[in-house]
C-alpha cells in the first residue's frame, strides 16, 4: 500500500453545520460522544493499509491540527503518517484559500507528484461508514480503470439528494445526473436493478446508484485532470467529465453511510449510534474507530437512572437524574433531578477544577455542567457550556430557526452554541 497516497478533504466553512462549526472546522466537530468526524475516515484508512495521509485544512482548523498531532503517531519503521497541508501562499500560487475540494488537491499536486505513487485516494472529511478500502483498491487494478468511485445502491425515494450513476453491466459510469428530482430524471440514470443485486447478492428493489464522493485515481490521470483543467470540485465537475473521457468504474458498497452535512443529520445519526440496534456500530474489533487518549477517570453515577444512551468517560451523573436516548460526552457534569431525553451533550475539554479563576472573577455564573433541576430535551449542548439550575433547554413552541448569543434553533433543534453561559431559570422563550 506505500504507492497509495490519501487525501482527506477537510477545509470547508462547514456553513450548514453552523454553530458547531463557529469555532472550529467541520472535520472537528465531536461525534458520538468522544470522537470527532476527522476519526471516520483516518480510520477507515488506517484499517485499510493505508498510513501515508495528507489531511486538507483551511478554516478555524487549530483544534483540528492539535487533535490530529495527538491521535495519529506511526512507528519510524512504518513509514506512515498524518500530515497536515494548511490553505498557503506559495510562490506559485498568489491566492491562499482553496477555492474548492479539486482546487485543494490541485494546490498540492507536488505531494502526488512524489516517486512511487500510482494512486491516490480522495476522501470527505464529514461521512460515517466503515469501509475497507482493499477491496475497492482490488476492484480498481482488476478492471484497469483511471478512476474507481465508491457507490450505494438507493431506492428512487432516496436519489433526490444524491448524485446518480448509470452504471453498464461491467460497472462502468455511462451517466451520471446530480439530485435527480422527476420520474423522467431518474430513467434517465437508472442502473438495472437485476444487474445489481446481482452483484451484492441482495433482492432489493433499488435502480439507482448514488456516488459516495470516495475517489480512487491513477496518479497520471489526477495529475493530468487537475493541471490541465480550473476544475474546482470533484463531484460537481471532475468526475462527470472524467467519465466521459475516461475509464470510471463503481466500486458498490451496500452498508450504512452517512453524509454529515447538516446540523438535523448530525443530530439523527448521532441518536442513531445510542439506540438498542445502532446501524453503525462503533464497537467492532475488526475495524475500530480510532481516537485521541485521555486518561480519563470512569464515570460516576449516583441513583440515575440511564436508557437508550451512550456515556463517555470522566463524567459525573446526579442523584435522580434522568437520561434517556441521549449521548453524553467526555467530562459532563450532570446536577440532581436533571431531566435529558433526545438530546447530545459533547461534554467538556476539562474540569472546572482546572480553572478555578473563571469563577472568581466572574461571581454568578454557572459552573461548567448541567446544573439542578434543568430538563434539556430534544437539543445539542456544544461544549464547555455552563447551563444553571432549574434551565429548559426545551423548543416547546416548535420555532423553525431562530438566532441568539448563546442559544440557536436550526431544523427546530435548539443548539447551545460553544463555552455558552445560561443563566439559572433561563429557558426558551
Amino acid at each position: 500500500m506505500q504507492n497509495i497516497i490519501s487525501f482527506v478533504l477537510g477545509g470547508g466553512r462547514g456553513t450548514r453545520l453552523f454553530p458547531l462549526t463557529k469555532y472550529r472546522a467541520k472535520p472537528a466537530v465531536p461525534l458520538v460522544g468522544k470522537y470527532r468526524l476527522i476519526d471516520i475516515p483516518l480510520s477507515n484508512c488506517v484499517n485499510s493499509g493505508l498510513t501515508r495521509i495528507y489531511v486538507l485544512t483551511q478554516f478555524l482548523s487549530a483544534s483540528l491540527h492539535r487533535h490530529i498531532r495527538q491521535a495519529y503517531r506511526f512507528d519510524r519503521f512504518s513509514g506512515g503518517y498524518v500530515e497536515i497541508l494548511a490553505a498557503q501562499q506559495t510562490i506559485d500560487e498568489r491566492t491562499d484559500w482553496y477555492e474548492g475540494t479539486a482546487d485543494a488537491v490541485r494546490k498540492n499536486l507536488r505531494y502526488i507528484q512524489q516517486p512511487g505513487i500510482d494512486n491516490v485516494m480522495i476522501l470527505s472529511g464529514d461521512q460515517l461508514y466503515r469501509m475497507d478500502f482493499r477491496d475497492m483498491i482490488q476492484k480498481h487494478e482488476q478492471t484497469g480503470a483511471d478512476v474507481t468511485i465508491a457507490a450505494m445502491p438507493v431506492a428512487r425515494d432516496q436519489a433526490s439528494r444524491l448524485g446518480i450513476m448509470r452504471v453498464d453491466t461491467t460497472g462502468r459510469v455511462q451517466g451520471f445526473l446530480e439530485k435527480p428530482q422527476t420520474e423522467a430524471e431518474l430513467d434517465i440514470v437508472k442502473t438495472d436493478p437485476d444487474w445489481i443485486n446481482q452483484q451484492l447478492g441482495t433482492g432489493q428493489d433499488r435502480d439507482c446508484i448514488a456516488s459516495m464522493g470516495i475517489y480512487l485515481f491513477r496518479q497520471q490521470t489526477l495529475n493530468d485532470v487537475l493541471s490541465k483543467t480550473n476544475y474546482q470540485d470533484f463531484g460537481k465537475e471532475v468526475f462527470p467529465a472524467s467519465f466521459r473521457t475516461r475509464h470510471v468504474q463503481v466500486h458498490l458498497f451496500d452498508d450504512y453511510w452517512e453524509d454529515i452535512g447538516t446540523i438535523r443529520s448530525f443530530y439523527e445519526a448521532n441518536l442513531s449510534l445510542a439506540s438498542t440496534h445502532p446501524p453503525f456500530e462503533m464497537s467492532l474489533g475488526a475495524g475500530p474507530i480510532y481516537t485521541r487518549p485521555r486518561y480519563l477517570p470512569p464515570t460516576r453515577m449516583d441513583e440515575a437512572t440511564i436508557s437508550g444512551s451512550l456515556v463517555a468517560d470522566g463524567c459525573k451523573i446526579g442523584k435522580g437524574a434522568v437520561i434517556e436516548n441521549s449521548v453524553i460526552g467526555l467530562r459532563c457534569m450532570i446536577g440532581e433531578r436533571v431531566v435529558i431525553r433526545n438530546s447530545i451533550l459533547m461534554g467538556a475539554d476539562h474540569y472546572e477544577s482546572e480553572f478555578p479563576a473563571v469563577q472568581d472573577q466572574q461571581p454568578g455564573i454557572p459552573p461548567i455542567g448541567i446544573g439542578s433541576g434543568t430538563i434539556i430535551d430534544g437539543a445539542i449542548v456544544d461544549k464547555n457550556c455552563r447551563i444553571g439550575e432549574n434551565c429548559e433547554v426545551v423548543n416547546r413552541s416548535a420555532i423553525d430557526s431562530c438566532l441568539g448569543d448563546d442559544c440557536m434553533i436550526v431544523d427546530q433543534i435548539p443548539v447551545v452554541v460553544k463555552e455558552a453561559i445560561l443563566p439559572n431559570g433561563w429557558r426558551i422563550e
